[in-house]
């Protein structure tokens, strides 16, 4: 499985991967550059996805001094609106908006993905070039088929990576396995409920910056593509409505919702429990 790059490494981005898609390589046989390991990945189906659920939470943990990365599965070309090409370009300015230390894209068939063998030997590859600390994905109720997938291949991803004799290759050099990374689950149904809250208020402008990036996906009054339900008008205000909403749990402007499957550990219960939250929650 090949993955194709952009890399945004103190500032500069290097697009030729992203707008040329013959232009792949092997992830662990990438530019040395690439070679450095990250404390989030977010792992995402189509180009605008990180954006739209996790973006507030990258943000955070970049101002913080993470090294933070978006892993896209697919290019997005059964898409509506735009083209793979013009979603490329869309990416690599999100990305930047995002201050992403790197962006991946694996190039997998929109609307066709599924956990095979090669799906998640693709992104263990990807897991045991960079090493991150934490997953970020969807959860595996998500009523879109592609990301509930890739929720699936996610977490069997990061349990095989573990494993030093998964993925042997004779004539490929294997890469050492790692320890798990936690995964935490964006999440969109109301059917589940939070196992905590980001507070992204302070992120909230740069969010939605990046979510714009993706225009072609977007409403443009000028636009003569086919409409969609992300195209109304309306969308973009129900991103910062959901924001507010689950900044309204805990007693801020602004939040990010995630679920975690296992237990937690606590280091300080008073800490934790002392922090800003609404008791009518």
């Amino acid at each position: 499985m090949f993955i194709s790059v952009s890399l945004c490494l103190c500032g500069i981005f290097k697009k030729d991967h992203l707008t040329n898609p013959t232009a792949s390589v092997k992830p662990h046989q990438q530019m040395d550059e690439s070679q450095f390991e990250l404390d989030a990945l977010a792992v995402f189906s189509h180009p605008d996805d990180a954006e739209l659920s996790v973006s507030g939470t990258l943000l955070r943990l970049k101002s913080m001094g993470y090294r933070t990365a978006v892993l896209d599965m697919t290019r997005g070309e059964m898409g509506t609106r735009g083209t793979p090409e013009l979603r490329a370009e869309e990416a690599v300015e999100a990305a930047r908006l995002m201050k992403l230390d790197l962006r991946l894209n694996l190039g997998l068939p929109d609307g066709h993905i599924w956990l095979t063998e090669e799906s998640r030997a693709a992104v263990v590859r990807v897991i045991r070039s960079h090493r991150p600390k934490i997953l970020l994905t969807t959860h595996w109720d998500d009523p879109h088929p592609d990301h509930a997938n890739t929720c699936r291949i996610v977490r069997d991803a990061a349990r095989l990576a573990t494993m030093g004799r998964y993925d042997l290759k004779e004539d490929e050099a294997t890469q050492p396995p790692v320890k798990m990374p936690a995964i935490m689950h964006s999440l969109f149904s109301r059917h589940v409920v939070p196992s905590f809250i980001v507070d992204v208020s302070d992120f909230v402008e740069e969010k939605m910056a990046s979510i714009r990036a993706h225009a072609s996906q977007f409403y443009q009054a000028e636009s003569q593509e086919p409409a969609t339900r992300i195209s109304d008008p309306a969308f973009l205000t129900q991103i910062e409505d959901r924001m507010r909403y689950f900044g309204s749990l805990i007693g801020v402007a602004a939040g990010e919702p995630f679920y975690v499957l296992e237990a937690l550990n606590v280091d300080d219960p008073v800490a934790l429990l002392t922090r800003p939250m609404n008791i009518y929650s």
